[in-house]
Order: structure tokens, then sequence, then C-alpha cells
């Protein structure tokens, strides 16, 4: 596509990375047919094509309104867009420095300013937790808007956490994201997520000082503050990339993500900090040394099977595909929900299926698109209540359809929001594999 950049937006940032994007868009329209805000809402400038001609205009010069505000307010970041874009459009980074810009000139109305203000101070906040407990004590007379952003408290206790003296054993090493949101949210998960990697000899541990990944700034209009995240964390994980994070001298083989949301967000830490001379390398060494949990531990060969908690043999070599060993005994059937934070911006498909096979449970997929969003997109169900429930809905028809016993996902957000509709079960596919490991299962 032909573009004119105005000389506001010539030789800046968000100018280069407009003009790439924009010159790559042919305005094909394929993107529209799975775009899902389009899909319910029938309107060209809600979809990917649409959203990306308002941005042309604005990037070209021309004033952003109030409406250039909402339809790219309506995007829910899925970026399913680009898995089906034949060209390559990178519709993310567009949408990103297209949304700084319009904020940066139509001021929104005082609730949303306030709201948005709310969900980036509190969410990220170490009170967030304490909070939380006590909107949960008093749910149930809340009214019900509000209700359904509060979650039930999680219904059994958390499973007990690897000893100190068994992880100083390990001689491997990870560092795990500290997060935000789902430490108060599902504690279950990173405490399963530790027991899984102790049951294979790998060390977990926390970077003191690291935190919030800034995905929550960055998409609530605050880059700035989303790029102060991003130093902190690189500060504080440094030490562990360069093997001076414990007192052996060890280098950590990888920081871990649990939540793909978060994961796709720190593998972009490179982008985000590209024109920061002091960090531009060190971000992009962070972003290559992030992965995730499901893609890292589906390399880890026959360690998970061996494991079954001392009940098989540990194979000579350690190395081999989880194929090479027999089968489980099938321990029930699951329906898997990929995150579009997984499946379209990280790129990555069926590792966690066949994981989850592996370990004996039988995956079903969502009827029709299974890659179809959920509707969550952070913040998204907050902000977009009526569209995200929409979305919802939709999809929890087609993963209730699949007539399986639980429904499992990979990021926290995907996991809350759907649960808010269902009386499935909804948990992280990691909290399987650890029943699947735990002794006398």
């Amino acid at each position: 596509m032909q573009t004119r950049l105005a000389d506001a937006y010539r030789d800046t940032p968000e100018g280069r990375i407009a003009e790439s994007v924009l010159r790559a868009c042919v305005h094909c329209g394929f993107c529209n047919a799975t775009c899902p805000t389009h899909r319910v809402l029938g309107d060209e400038l809600d979809g990917p094509r649409g959203r990306i001609y308002l941005m042309k205009q604005v990037f070209e010069g021309a004033q952003p309104t109030r409406a250039t505000q909402l339809h790219l307010d309506r995007c829910i970041g899925c970026r399913h867009c680009e898995s089906t874009c034949p060209s390559g459009v990178e519709y993310g980074k567009l949408w990103d420095v297209g949304q700084q810009v319009v904020d940066s000139q139509v001021e929104r109305p005082w609730p949303e300013r306030t709201k948005r203000w709310l969900l980036r101070k509190a969410l990220p906040s170490p009170f967030f937790g304490p909070a939380l407990k006590l909107g949960q004590a008093v749910r149930g007379w809340l009214p019900a808007p509000l209700r359904e952003l509060v979650p039930d408290r999680p219904p059994l206790a958390p499973p007990q956490a690897p000893t100190a003296e068994r992880q100083a054993m390990h001689t491997r090493q990870v560092v795990m994201l500290k997060g935000c949101v789902q430490r108060a949210l599902r504690p279950h998960i990173d405490l399963a997520t530790r027991r899984v990697l102790d049951a294979i000899g790998v060390r977990t541990t926390p970077a003191p000082g690291s935190g919030c990944c800034g995905a929550l700034q960055a998409h609530l209009g605050d880059a700035e503050g989303a790029r102060a995240r991003m130093r902190q964390n690189i500060d504080a994980w440094w030490p562990w990339i360069e093997g001076q994070g414990s007192a052996r001298g060890v280098r950590a083989e990888a920081l871990i993500v649990n939540a793909t949301g978060c994961g796709s967000m720190i593998k972009e830490y490179g982008h985000w900090l590209a024109d920061d001379p002091a960090y531009a390398e060190k971000a992009r060494r962070v972003s290559a040394w992030a992965r995730d949990l499901g893609d890292w531990l589906a390399d880890q060969g026959p360690a998970l099977r061996r494991r079954q908690r001392g009940r098989r043999p540990v194979l000579p070599g350690g190395a081999g595909a989880l194929a090479d060993l027999p089968p489980l005994p099938t321990r029930g059937s699951v329906a898997w929900h990929p995150p579009c934070s997984l499946t379209h911006a990280q790129k990555q498909s069926g590792r966690v299926e066949s994981l989850l096979q592996e370990m004996g449970y039988e995956v079903r997929l969502a009827s029709a698109d299974p890659t179809q969003c959920c509707g969550a997109g952070g913040a998204y169900s907050v902000l977009q209540g009526e569209l995200s429930r929409t979305l919802r809905a939709d999809k929890l028809q087609k993963l209730e359809a699949a007539d399986a016993a639980v429904i499992v996902s990979a990021n926290i957000g995907c996991i809350t929001h759907l649960q808010a509709g269902t009386s499935t079960p909804v948990k992280h596919w990691i909290e399987l594999v650890d029943e699947a490991l735990s002794p006398g299962d």
C-alpha cells in the first residue's frame, strides 16, 4: 500500500513502524474473515483492513476522532489476522503505535480514563491479591456485572511446593516469570509448574526485583510505563543470563513463562526497546532467552514420562522423544483452547496437545475453528464487556460440544474468562501434567 507520511511522523520510531507495515498491506481483506470483532459487528472499520485504513489516514496527517479511537479500542489484539494474511502484515505492531498516536490526540471521557488508570495501577500491584480475597469473601453480595469480574476461590488448597533442600540438589536451573495477576487469581499454576520441573530435576527461581511483564501498561495506552517495566525486568534477569544470579554461578537455561500473554510480550522486548541504546541488545537477548513453558517442556525428551514418581525406570542418556516410550493409560478427556497469544503472537501450535496426549490425556478440539478467540484479551473483558461476553459464549458453545471433562488453556486471562461463563472446570494444562506426576495417581 502506497503511503505518504505526514512530516510529524517521518523519521520517528512510530512513523518507521507504520510505514513498514502499511507498505506490506495490499488491502486484500482476507484478514476480515478471521477477525472476531468483524465477525460479530459486521463493520468494515471493525476489522483489520478498516482499522489499517484508519491508522493510515492518521499517519498521513488526518485528525483522529473519537470514532477512530473506538474502532481501535474494539480490536481485541488477538492477531488472528497476522496468521491469515498472505502478505505477512505485522498488524500488531501498527496497532500498538496507532493507539499511542490516537490516544495522544483524542482525550477519553473521564470514566474511561479512570477505569484504565485503575486497571494499570491495581492489577500489577502487590495489593491486588489481598483486594481479590476481600472481593471473593463478599462475592455473593456483589452486583452481577461486578461479580463476574471476581473469580471464585480455588476449590482446593494449593499443592505443596518443592522443598528448598530438594531444589538445591538439582544442577539445572531456570528462572520463572514472577508475574502479577496469575499469582493472585490461580496460585496453583505456578506451584504446578515448579513441581513438574522439580520432578524432572530442574530448579526454578523467581528473580528478585522482577514483576509484571508490561503487557497491561502497553495495552492500556501507557507505552512509557510498559518500557519502564521491561527495563526493570531486564535488570533483574540479567545476572541469571550472565551466570551471576546464584552462588553457584550457573547460567539459567531459560526464562520460563507459563502465561502465554506474558510470553508474547517478553518475546517482543527487543522490538519495544529497539531504539533504546542502553537496552536494545539486552532486550533482544532476553526475548531470545524467554521460552513458553509448553514449548520448553516438549523439548525435554522422555523425562516426564519416565518420572511417574519413581514408578518408571530412568532411561540411560536422557535423550529421545516422548514417543520412544510405551503409551500411558488414558486419563480422561480434555478440551483444549489454544490462546491467541500462543497461536498467533508466538506462532506455536501442537506442542501442548502432543504433550498432554503423551501423558495419557485424550485431547479434543473445539468444532469449526479451534483457534477462535475466546474474548478475554487481557483487560478487554473489562473495557469491552459486551463484545467479550459474546465471543466467550460462542467459543464455549464449541468447546462444550467436545463433551470433555475439563477445558484446558495456557493463559490466565483465557482461563478466568472462560471459567466465568461455564460450570465445566477450566484449568491450565500444566495442572493436569502435575496431577499425572503426583504420587498415588
